[in-house]
Parts: C-alpha cells; sequence; structure tokens
C-alpha cells in the first residue's frame, strides 16, 4: 500500500513538472515566433487533451499545442454538454459586478424617487442609445448611472467632454439625447472618461448601450422598456 501511494504521488510530480514545462516553452515560443503577439497574461490546459488556453493582453483568447508549434483562434466547443468554452470563459474573465463600478465616473439621470438602479455605458453619438433613452423616458422610479465612453470618432470625444463638463450634466444630456440640443462648449477634468474608455476596454464592452443591472446581469445593446421593466424587477 505505500508503495502504490509512492507511486501516485511521483507520477502526479511527474505530471505536474511536466505541465509546468509546456506552460514554460508556450510562453518562451510563442513571443519568439510571434513578434506582434500581444503580452501573454496567463496559460492554463483545457479540457481538449494538448490544447492550452493563452489568454492574452486585453482578455483575447488564443489556444496552443504543448510547445507553441501551432497556435488558433475561434470557439471551444463541449460537444457532450453543448457549451461553448470560449465564450463562457470571456464571460469569466470580463464580468464585473454592479457594486464594483466606479459610480464617481459617472452621472445620475433620477426619475421619480429613483429607488431603482440602473448603469448604462454610452456613446452620445450612438442611435441605439438615443432609442433607449425614449424608452427610458416612459419609466418612473428608476436612478440611471451613466457611463460616457466615446467609440465612434472625435465628434463623440468633443460631446463626451462637454456633457461630462457641463454645470448641469442630466440636463445636458437629455436635452442632446431626447431634443437633439447641442451640448455647449465647456472644459474641465476628463480623467474619468479615459477611466471609463480603460473599464470598458478590460471588461469587454465594446458595443453602447451596454447595461448592467444590481443583480450583476448585463445585457449589450438595445432593449425595449417593458423588457427593462421585467429585468429591474427580476433584479431586486
Amino acid at each position: 500500500m505505500k508503495l502504490l501511494k509512492h507511486l501516485l504521488i511521483a507520477a502526479l510530480a511527474a505530471l505536474s513538472l511536466g505541465a509546468l514545462a509546456q506552460e514554460a516553452a508556450i510562453r518562451k515560443n510563442l513571443p519568439e515566433r510571434v513578434p506582434n503577439l500581444p503580452a501573454i497574461q496567463e496559460v492554463t490546459k483545457t479540457p481538449f487533451p494538448g490544447v492550452w488556453e493563452v489568454r492574452l493582453a486585453g482578455n483575447r483568447l488564443i489556444y496552443s499545442d504543448d510547445n507553441g508549434n501551432y497556435i488558433f483562434q475561434g470557439a471551444l466547443i463541449d460537444t457532450r454538454k453543448r457549451v461553448n468554452l470560449t465564450e463562457a470563459r470571456i464571460e469569466q474573465l470580463t464580468a464585473i459586478a454592479f457594486k464594483d463600478l466606479p459610480l464617481k465616473d459617472s452621472f445620475k439621470l433620477v426619475k421619480g424617487k429613483g429607488t431603482r438602479q440602473l448603469a448604462v455605458f454610452e456613446d452620445p453619438n450612438c442611435s441605439y442609445c438615443k432609442r433607449l433613452h425614449r424608452e427610458l423616458a416612459k419609466m418612473d422610479d428608476l436612478t440611471i448611472h451613466v457611463f460616457l465612453i466615446p467609440v465612434l470618432g472625435d465628434d463623440s470625444v468633443d460631446k463626451t467632454e462637454r456633457i461630462w463638463c457641463a454645470k448641469d450634466r442630466a440636463k445636458t444630456y437629455l436635452g442632446w439625447m431626447l431634443n437633439n440640443q447641442p451640448p455647449e462648449s465647456a472644459t474641465c477634468d476628463t480623467a474619468a472618461i479615459e477611466r471609463n474608455s480603460k473599464l470598458a476596454s478590460e471588461h469587454g464592452i465594446n458595443g453602447t448601450p451596454t447595461l448592467f443591472f444590481t443583480n450583476d446581469k448585463r445585457v449589450p445593446g438595445f432593449i425595449p422598456s417593458d423588457r427593462l421593466e421585467a429585468m429591474l424587477k427580476e433584479a431586486k
């Protein structure tokens, strides 16, 4: 029995050393052979024998063999469980809890008592964001935390800065989003906008609007008021 235990420990140690050597080979070979490859953040085994997940800067995923001789991109799918492992992993990597959102870098739109809460990442030139605000106008008892991320070009940057620097951000923003009233010229410290853009990049917020509910549910894109009401009820 003792011999069997020692053999098992030795086998596990050998496997561990082998895995470390394979990870080291991938970390060494890929940057040498693919010079423009973003920095490697993490190398982990997948359930697919001989295939490793390589997480690059920006939470981009690629896959490699044991030695970094071959790489591929795409979705890794578990056909038995019918699960897209790549998609699930990206969701895990980019997840952010509502309580962890830096609300100091947003501004509030308060409707009625404002007891219900919602956060949204938006570009002032985003047409779907404007549609969303027309739906939000139908709702009551809601606080909307708006995180501005200018993703649609230079004019978006200019409008975002004007809105953020306005004396009354909420009034200025709604004036533009609902009535096409251009925000007046204004200047101030806009570091929050840069932080929002960085946060969006780190958490895979690639489009606007992207909504976050207090139960940590995340929804990309426009949704109508009836679905918003249902999701706010679910988030309680």
